[in-house]
């Protein structure tokens, strides 16, 4: 607790979410982001414009994306702390793998509306940018060894196509070089990811992280976390082409 009160820029009082919180809290952003983009971006009433600030018209479809934004940061900040705890590295980043597996074809239906689609899923991001922050601790004495790995995975991210492309795979090593200095993740991270500024207020809540576990516990409840991104994504295109 009191190391998470000297990374944060908020008083102690402030440090009210626990790691659980974070995650309940990046699902139901992502959730909120995934229904917009998939039920309503061709739904005419969620179209409308509802309200204009400062001469820019906000309908209930961009109102949701634009909170939808603040899911990303949220999961690489989780990322980043898993890797901190976790006991077995190894498993962590299986774990990542097969669910960017999974995930493949409920992201292709979701976002594509077939079995193919020209990008990947965001666990890939995830992916790589797990690999790289691994193998920079590993050839820690060795930058230039550093160097080629972030490099190559960098390509890898390009190429990939993944959610978020090579902008997710460096905001999430932004978010590992810079964990012992909050303010600076915020700004640096909040300046990468300008094209969608409204990622930055997920810093708000990073800020609130008091260190905790939280109710989180159970491999059960773990797994879970895992895969409500797929499952969510394959009901929310199911909804779409069978219901809505």
């Amino acid at each position: 607790m009191n190391n998470q009160k000297d990374l944060s820029i908020f008083p102690r009082q402030m440090l009210l979410l626990s790691g659980s919180s974070l995650k309940l809290l990046a699902v139901l952003i992502m959730v909120t982001d995934h229904t917009a983009s998939i039920l309503f971006k061709n739904y005419p009433p969620a179209l409308m414009p509802l309200l204009t600030v400062f001469g820019r018209s906000y309908s209930v479809y961009r109102i949701m994306r634009n909170i939808g934004r603040l899911a990303f940061p949220l999961y690489c900040f989780l990322i980043v702390e898993g890797l901190e705890h976790t006991h077995n590295r190894f498993r962590y980043g299986l774990n990542l793998f097969l669910f960017a597996l999974i995930s493949e074809i409920p992201w292709n239906l979701g976002m594509g509306k077939s079995l193919h689609h020209s990008t990947q899923n965001v666990y890939f991001t995830l992916l790589l940018g797990f690999l790289a922050i691994c193998l920079i601790e590993y050839f820690e004495e060795n930058r230039l060894m550093q160097t080629i790995c972030v490099g190559l995975l960098l390509i890898v991210s390009i190429l990939l196509r993944a959610d978020y492309s090579y902008r997710g795979y460096v905001f999430l090593l932004i978010m590992y070089w810079l964990r012992k200095n909050r303010p600076g993740q915020a700004v640096i991270g909040t300046a990468w990811l300008k094209y969608e500024w409204c990622a930055g207020f997920a810093f708000i809540f990073i800020n609130m992280y008091n260190g905790q576990r939280g109710f989180i516990r159970s491999n059960g409840m773990k797994y879970l976390f895992y895969a409500i991104y797929p499952v969510h994504i394959l009901v929310l295109a199911f909804i779409r082409d069978y219901i809505w």
